[in-house]
């Protein structure tokens, strides 16, 4: 599986294969990336904003 794939299998923008088995752990393990995932996109936001917008209001 691609690592664009399993992006988009995170954020739910794209359907997980409905053959792949799923256990309980690999359900924990896929939580925890996709909210590791989702802190990380909202970091580089905020770093974003910080180097970009903040200087052009001073």
């Amino acid at each position: 599986m691609g690592i664009w794939r399993q992006l988009a299998e995170y954020l739910y923008i794209k359907k997980r294969d409905p053959n792949e088995p799923r256990t309980q752990w690999m359900k924990y393990m896929h939580g925890m990336n996709r909210i590791s995932l989702i802190m990380f996109l909202i970091a580089v936001l905020i770093i974003i904003f910080k180097l970009v917008l903040l200087p052009l209001f001073r």
